[in-house]
């Protein structure tokens, strides 16, 4: 079957692209605004960039019933900061209910019982129960349209990482004990963890 991206409804297309490019980690974005209420959210377009300098990037979509760009990104224009949280599977839960629209003035961390902890060199906490913090700042910003279905490239300039004792090791990071979680197509994720092979690059 062939497809034209530009003959589908917005959310067709979407269908097409989470259920095509998977699974996707899940990038746990906590912000403040310029009052210094927090704000979380989780977003499963993201991805690292490069190493030098260490840049991360996250696409928050507009929102699909008014087009309107999301707390999480207005947040980020004003302060130009923001943490990105690595999800495990332990805080799978919460993470699902941040990603219910609330109003502007609700804190994601009250509502779901998770621990703000203070940040080394921004003002967004970081969220306690994930084993892995990328503190960001903002380094640009793309737009895509200001519709439905259109969104925002978020690339951060990641100023300080914080990793639990226990998964790092000579210079690494035991994955299996992050047990983290990745996003598939509608209602599903999955523990890319539960069955792993190792395929050698040639060289």
């Amino acid at each position: 079957m062939d497809i034209k991206p530009d003959t589908l409804e917005w959310k067709d297309a979407y269908k097409l692209l989470v259920g095509s490019i998977v699974p996707r980690p899940i990038a746990f974005v906590s912000t403040v605004d310029q009052d210094g209420v927090a704000n979380l959210s989780p977003y499963s377009f993201f991805t690292a960039i490069c190493a030098d300098p260490m840049l991360v990037c996250f696409s928050p979509m507009r929102k699909g019933t008014t087009g309107e760009k999301k707390d999480t990104l207005l947040n980020i224009e004003s302060t130009k900061e923001f943490v990105i949280n690595i999800v495990g599977s332990s805080i799978a839960e919460q993470m699902n209910d941040t990603a219910i629209e609330y109003e502007k003035t609700i804190d994601e961390f009250e509502v779901t019982g998770l621990t703000k902890v203070g940040s080394m060199t921004v003002k967004p906490p970081r969220v306690k129960e994930s084993l892995v913090h990328l503190e960001c700042v903002l380094h640009e910003v793309l737009h895509f349209g200001d519709h439905p279905g259109s969104g925002s490239l978020v690339i951060g300039k990641v100023q300080h990482v914080h990793v639990d004792d226990e998964l790092y090791f000579d210079g690494k990071i035991d994955t299996e004990k992050l047990d983290p979680i990745g996003r598939l197509a509608g209602q599903m994720f999955t523990k890319p963890m539960t069955d792993t092979f190792e395929l050698v690059r040639k060289r």
